[in-house]
C-alpha cells in the first residue's frame, strides 16, 4: 500500500489488476478524459512517495474524522443512559445528526477553497479546529446538552467538513487509472478509526470517566492528525478561472444520471446512519452483557472496512454504479431486518452484513461522483453540492429515528422507517443506472455513424 510505484516490484503486478479495476469501474462513462481538464492522464505519476504518503494521510484523516464520527453509538448510549439522562434518544441524537450536516455543508465551501489552491490552509485550519472541539468536549458537564452540542456537534462537524472533500479530491492530483483504488483505500481509514475510537472510548470512559477518556482520546486525534497534515501534498496548479459554482450546479441539473445519484444519496442517507447511532444502545436494550455490546460497533466497523478493501475487486468486474446499487439495496434490506435482532447471534450476524455492505457504499461515494464527473476541474465543486444534500438527509434521519424509537424502545418503528428510505434512494440509483445505459448506447450509435 505504501511501496512506491517503481520500486516495488509487487506494485507493478498489483497496478495491472488496479488499472482493469479503475477501468471495469467506470463503466460506460466516456470519455475517460475531459480536454477541458486541467491535466493530461499521461502525465499522471500513479504512484511514487509523494503520492502514496498523500493517500496514507488522506486515510489518516478519514480515520479521526468519519472514524471518529462512526463510533458516535458510543456517546449515543453513553449521553442516553448516564450523561444526558434528562434528554430524549431523539433530542440526544441531534448531536450526531447537526455534525453530520455540518461535515456535508462545510465540504461545499472546502470544495470550492480546494479548487481556488488553499488545499493546505483548509486541511490544516480543519485539523486544528477537530483537536481543540474534542478537547473542548472533555471539558462539559454532565446534563449540560448545549455544551456538547457546541463542541462535538458544531465544533467537529465544521472541522471534518473542511478536511473531509480536500483529503480525497486531492488523490486526483497523483491518480488517474489507479484513482478509484487510491480514493477507495484512502477510505478504508474511516473504518480503522471506527474500529479503534469505540474501543479506545468505551474502555477509558469506563475505567477513568468522560472527561479524561474523551481528552486521552482527543490528544490520539491530534497526533494522528498532525502526521496526515505532513504527509498530505499537491502537485497540480489551481485553475487560472476559479470554477463558478452557479454555473456547475446548473450543469449537475441537467446532467442526468449525476442528478439521479444526489437524490440517491439525499434519500437513502436519510435512514443509513440509524445502525450507526443506534446499534450499541440497542444490543444494551435487548438484554445483552455490556461488555459484548461495547463491542458491537467494533464487530460492525471491522465488518465495514472489509467491504470498503473488497470494494475495489467487486467494481472490476460489474462496475461503480452496480455496485453502489447492489450495495445500498443490501443495506436497506438488513436495516429492516433489524427489527428482529434481540440475541447475541443475530447482532453479530446483523452487525457483520450491514458493516460489510455499509463499506461498500461508502468507499463508492466518492468514485461514484468522480465518474459522473467529466472535467476534474469541477471536482470539488460537485463533491460539494453532492455532500450539501447528503448533509441534509442525515441533519434529519438519525433524530427522526429517534422520536420514532421513543423513551419506550419501540425497535421496530425506526427499523422500518430507515430501511424504506434506504431502499428508496436505491431506486433512484437503478434509475441513474438506465439512464447511464441509455448515454452508452447513444455515444455506441455515435461512434458507429
Amino acid at each position: 500500500m505504501i511501496t512506491t510505484h517503481s520500486q516495488d516490484a509487487a506494485s507493478v503486478s498489483g497496478s495491472k489488476a488496479a488499472d482493469q479495476c479503475s477501468v471495469a469501474a467506470e463503466g460506460p462513462v466516456k470519455p475517460e478524459f475531459d480536454p477541458k481538464s486541467s491535466a493530461d492522464p499521461g502525465a499522471f505519476p500513479e504512484g511514487g512517495v509523494a503520492a502514496w504518503c498523500t493517500v496514507i494521510g488522506a486515510a489518516l484523516i478519514q480515520g479521526c474524522g468519519f472514524g471518529y464520527l462512526a463510533s458516535y453509538g458510543v456517546f449515543q448510549d453513553f449521553y442516553t443512559r448516564q450523561y444526558l439522562t434528562n434528554e430524549t434518544p431523539s433530542t440526544i441524537s441531534w448531536i450526531g445528526g447537526i455534525n453530520i450536516f455540518l461535515v456535508s455543508a462545510f465540504s461545499l465551501v472546502a470544495g470550492m477553497l480546494f479548487d481556488r489552491g488553499y488545499f493546505h490552509y483548509v486541511t490544516i485550519g480543519g485539523a486544528v479546529l477537530q483537536s481543540f472541539s474534542l478537547f473542548m468536549l472533555s471539558l462539559t458537564k454532565r446534563g449540560q446538552f448545549y455544551q456538547i452540542l457546541l463542541a462535538q456537534s458544531i465544533g467537529c462537524g465544521i472541522a471534518l467538513g473542511l478536511m473531509y472533500v480536500p483529503s480525497i479530491a486531492v488523490l486526483s492530483h497523483h491518480f488517474h487509472r489507479r484513482r478509484t483504488l487510491a480514493m477507495t483505500l484512502a477510505a478504508s481509514g474511516s473504518p480503522i478509526g471506527a474500529i479503534i475510537h469505540p474501543i479506545m472510548l468505551n474502555n477509558l470512559i469506563k475505567k477513568i470517566g468522560f472527561a479524561h477518556g474523551v481528552r486521552i482520546s482527543a490528544a490520539f486525534v491530534s497526533l494522528l492528525l498532525f502526521i496526515a497534515c505532513l504527509l498530505m501534498r499537491t502537485r497540480l496548479e489551481p485553475p487560472k478561472r476559479p470554477t463558478n459554482y452557479l454555473v456547475v450546479a446548473k450543469g449537475a441539473i441537467r446532467d442526468l444520471p449525476f442528478l439521479f445519484m444526489t437524490l440517491g444519496l439525499l434519500v437513502s442517507q436519510s435512514g443509513f446512519y440509524y445502525p450507526v447511532f443506534f446499534f450499541q444502545l440497542a444490543s444494551i436494550k435487548h438484554g445483552n452483557s455490556m461488555t459484548f455490546s461495547f463491542y458491537s460497533l467494533v464487530i460492525m466497523n471491522a465488518s465495514n472496512l472489509i467491504g470498503r478493501m473488497s470494494a475495489g475487486l467487486i467494481t472490476s468486474y460489474i462496475g461503480v454504479p452496480k455496485s453502489m446499487t447492489i450495495a445500498t439495496f443490501a443495506c436497506g434490506v438488513l436495516i429492516l431486518g433489524m427489527t428482529g435482532l434481540g440475541s447475541i447471534v443475530s447482532v453479530v450476524i446483523l452487525g457483520v452484513l450491514y458493516g460489510y455492505f455499509s463499506g461498500i457504499y461508502i468507499a463508492l461515494m466518492v468514485p461514484l461522483m468522480t465518474i459522473l464527473t467529466p472535467d476534474l476541474s469541477q471536482l470539488g465543486a460537485r463533491m460539494g453540492i453532492s455532500f450539501l444534500f447528503v448533509g441534509i438527509a442525515s441533519l434529519f434521519g438519525p433524530p427522526a429515528s429517534g422520536a420514532l424509537l421513543t423513551s419506550q424502545y419501540k425497535w421496530w418503528i425506526p427499523s422500518l422507517f430507515s430501511g424504506l428510505l434506504v431502499l428508496s434512494g436505491n431506486v433512484l440509483f437503478v434509475v441513474m443506472q438506465l439512464v447511464l445505459a441509455r448515454r452508452d448506447r447513444a455515444i455506441r450509435r455515435t461512434s458507429a455513424a
